[in-house]
């Protein structure tokens, strides 16, 4: 984050900051020593704040509204063709199974990230294609 080489996505961290040391005095009795500090790179101290996302995602739980095949035009009689020759009656269209309701369902942070991850993939397929039709 203090690099800008990561995004920080979820929700703030604990805040435990320091490392303590337990020193043994006797075989009934012990003293507890702050022996170092966590900092981030740029110096700040994570102390009783802990890491504050950039975009912040709260753990919930996540159920589909609708997980059946959506409705869409395709399935409607004398719909418009797409004109390429590469129309789809909508029956025979299947379901994606790619495992993506089920992480949603039991991570829904790390979901959001993979989602966060995706886009930053496509713009940057975006952003290399539209440099390579300028610079020809």
């Amino acid at each position: 984050q203090d690099h800008r080489r990561a995004i920080i996505v979820g929700t703030q961290s604990f805040g435990k900051g320091s490392v303590q040391t337990v020193l043994p005095l006797s075989e009934d009795s012990a003293i507890k020593l702050t022996t170092a500090r966590y900092y981030t790179p740029s110096g700040s101290s994570i102390q009783a704040q802990g890491i504050i996302p950039d975009i912040v995602v709260e753990k919930a739980r996540i159920e589909a509204v609708n997980a059946g095949i959506q409705v869409t035009e395709a399935d409607l009689a004398g719909h418009l063709g797409r004109g390429d020759g590469a129309e789809s009656d909508g029956k025979s269209r299947k379901k994606e199974k790619n495992g993506s309701n089920e992480l949603a369902a039991n991570d829904n942070q790390l979901y959001e990230a993979l989602n966060l991850l995706k886009g930053l993939n496509i713009m940057a397929s975006a952003k290399k294609a539209l440099k390579e039709v300028t610079t020809e």
